[in-house]
């Protein structure tokens, strides 16, 4: 068994040089890997940590994607992020600049414009467009976005005074921004 891994990662390392691509990249932390963590995996990432600009699949406990990347992370501990599209899942959930797609866990965090869904315990947007879905919602600004949750808060609107495209800078239950 063991051989027949080394033969797959073997026949896998040599055609992505010959195809200039990376296909699969495998890793215990950024700098103990197949590829360097400079390199774009445009397929599967296995890792314990791995940090790469990627497009495809991230399997891991902690997955680092740089860059503009996209597809899915699953992570068994937590998935960050330069800026991503596509699916986070894992406990906790960070993007650094924007992100578009799903969130779901326990925390999700996206610093910049965060497009789409995210359902968890804490959901935090910079700027929301989109649904959150959580105990506690948070979002700096929303163009276009509902929070439902037990507390949700829009420092942007003003007490009733935009309705009804605007609710509560904070409300129980559900608040918007249109």
């Amino acid at each position: 068994m063991k051989k027949s891994l080394a033969i797959l990662a073997g026949v896998m390392v040599g055609a992505s040089g010959a195809m200039g691509t990376t296909p699969i990249q495998m890793s215990i932390t950024p700098d103990a890997a197949i590829y360097s963590s400079s390199e774009k995996v445009e397929g599967l990432n296995l890792s314990i940590w791995g940090e790469n600009e990627q497009s495809g699949l991230a399997i891991g406990v902690a997955n680092g994607s740089t860059g503009n990347s996209s597809g899915v992370s699953l992570g068994l501990l937590v998935n960050y992020a330069d800026s991503y599209q596509g699916l986070q899942v894992a406990p906790v959930n960070y993007v650094m600049d924007d992100f578009l797609g799903w969130q779901a866990g326990l925390v999700n965090y996206t610093e910049g414009f965060m497009n789409g869904l995210q359902t968890g315990v804490v959901n935090y947007a910079g700027k929301l467009t989109g649904l959150q879905i959580g105990i506690l919602n948070v979002a700096d600004t929303a163009e276009n976005g509902v929070q439902i949750g037990i507390l949700n808060i829009l420092p942007q609107n003003n007490w009733f005074d935009d309705l009804p495209n605007g609710l509560a800078p904070g409300m129980v239950f559900v608040n918007w921004r249109f």
